[in-house]
């Protein structure tokens, strides 16, 4: 099966691995993305330059930002990046089209810089400027857009990466030569330049390869949800004292009065007011965030080992185990034959999927870390899902709207043939209301009475809740809500059983 970047280019995975790259999917974007600290925390050269290379252009931006009333034409051309969908990273659930950062980001950012950020590079607390820092006052600057902005920036460096190792390690004929927009940016002309590079070619578009330790999972190192958790810590490091007690008189001032309970005592605030009084104060002392910067560059170690850990956890999940499953389904099952109307082709392969999970050591996908904890996620579950249907030759659409509100998968062979799948985990709080009346509505939506319901459980609790949920309902019978069941406590190996 067609389905790795090194299935498609004949390139042993072991080879990827040496060269110190992420061996991606070409079927949907794996739940990754490039952390900008880890360039700057980084001991090689090369990624320290990529770094600076980075804060040049923000200066830049910052300079136009201060100096002119920046159009929106400039803004879209300075700042409105496509997002670089040939490296198959992100959290795309449909292939790897992403939207990138766009006008709203643009806007956040312009303005960030031509105030409160006007001085962001001038150092007095911490090591160095971080690009990260735009983001921790306002909004439409979270994670994707840092991601994609910064990955536009290197974008030379990746090409040059995957060019290197495309001409070493790849067959010519694999190969084409592309003409790629937006490489390097002329700072005499303020516009970007295009650049021709020898890359992998994969249903006429490029590939690029992204290396793993510029990787990493969930947020980036500095991100502002960290900085609301971590901001008794930073208050403490603070090692003037009138600032300090500056900081904490200020939140304080900013916390709605205390709320008693019927005995007396104080009830602690809500997180929600917390964060408000902890934004307050940011306005008030922006110095706060030069001191949570210097707080992370301190941990840089951290964020170096927790990046590579999760990066292992994507990569063992989504390629090594995920990998084996589908060579399992392709190989010794007719999974990858089944077909029909859509309805039978989805249940078929719904319950192949159970069987598998349940009865052939299936169930291990989920459980890709040494702690024993399962992979909980209904995002990850709907990539699995996407990725052992690549041979299917019914429309298999992610996240299908229809104007009132989003299905995971609808499933089509024409408009007439049309079945919608809906995952849910057994924990999931909305359990019940999407039992009783998401799908039905799902149906109206779409236009068909065809919908599959799967849930997924992973504890003896898990289970009893579900099915306790089901047959409170009246659905006991139903025949296409499937129960999977991913515990591991009840399993015996496939390998072990007589």
């Amino acid at each position: 099966m067609n389905v790795y970047f090194s299935d498609i280019f004949d390139v042993k995975p072991k080879t990827i691995e040496k060269y110190g790259a992420f061996n991606v999917s070409l079927i949907n974007d794996l739940p990754l993305f490039i952390d900008p600290f880890l360039l700057f925390n980084s001991d090689k050269k090369e990624y320290q330059k990529l770094h600076e290379d980075i804060l040049k252009y923000v200066a830049f931006l910052r300079d136009r930002s201060i100096s002119i009333e920046v159009s929106d034409g400039l803004l879209r051309s300075w700042y409105c990046f496509p997002e670089v969908k040939q490296t198959w990273l992100g959290y795309s659930e449909i292939g790897n089209a992403g939207r990138g950062p766009g006008i709203e980001f643009a806007k956040s950012l312009d303005n960030n810089l031509s105030n409160i950020f006007a001085d962001f590079d001038k150092n007095k607390i911490s090591r160095s400027a971080h690009l990260e820092k735009l983001c921790l006052i306002r909004e439409n600057t979270g994670r994707d857009n840092i991601s994609d902005f910064v990955t536009n920036l290197i974008k030379g460096y990746l090409l040059s990466y995957t060019q290197d190792f495309a001409r070493k390690y790849i067959d010519v004929s694999r190969l084409k030569e592309f003409n790629v927009s937006r490489v390097v940016f002329n700072y005499k002309t303020s516009s970007w330049v295009s650049s021709k590079h020898m890359l992998p070619c994969f249903d006429n578009d490029f590939v690029l390869l992204t290396p793993r330790d510029l990787l990493t999972k969930d947020d980036t190192w500095i991100n502002k949800p960290d900085l609301i958790n971590q901001f008794d810590n930073i208050v403490l490091s603070v090692s003037n004292d009138q600032l300090r007690s500056q900081l904490n008189f200020y939140f304080s001032q900013n916390l709605p009065k205390p709320e008693y309970t019927k005995k007396g005592k104080e009830k602690k605030p809500a997180k929600k007011d917390i964060a408000k009084a902890i934004n307050a104060v940011m306005q008030k002392y922006p110095v706060l965030l030069d001191y949570y910067i210097k707080y992370k560059e301190d941990q840089g170690d951290n964020a170096v080992s927790i990046s590579a850990e999760r990066v292992e956890e994507v990569y063992s999940l989504f390629v090594e185990k995920l990998s084996l499953f589908i060579s399992y389904l392709f190989s010794k099952t007719d999974f990858y034959k089944s077909s029909g109307n859509t309805l039978r082709e989805s249940y078929q392969r719904v319950m192949f999927l159970k069987h598998v999970i349940e009865d052939q050591d299936g169930y291990k996908i989920f459980y890709p870390t040494p702690d024993g904890k399962p992979i909980n996620r209904e995002s990850y579950l709907h990539i699995m899902f996407k990725l052992t249907w690549c041979a299917s030759e019914s429309a298999i659409t992610p996240e299908t709207n229809a104007g009132r509100g989003p299905v995971d998968f609808a499933i089509s062979k024409g408009a007439r043939d049309k079945t919608l799948v809906e995952f849910k985990l057994a924990s999931s709080s909305k359990l019940r209301q999407n039992l009783l009346n998401q799908v039905e509505i799902y149906k109206k939506a779409h236009d068909t009475n065809k919908a599959i319901k799967v849930i997924l459980f992973f504890s003896a609790e898990e289970e009893s809740r579900a099915k306790g949920i089901i047959g409170d309902l009246g659905l006991l019978n139903e025949k296409y809500i499937v129960l999977i069941d991913a515990r591991r406590d009840n399993k015996v190996s496939a390998s072990k059983a007589k």
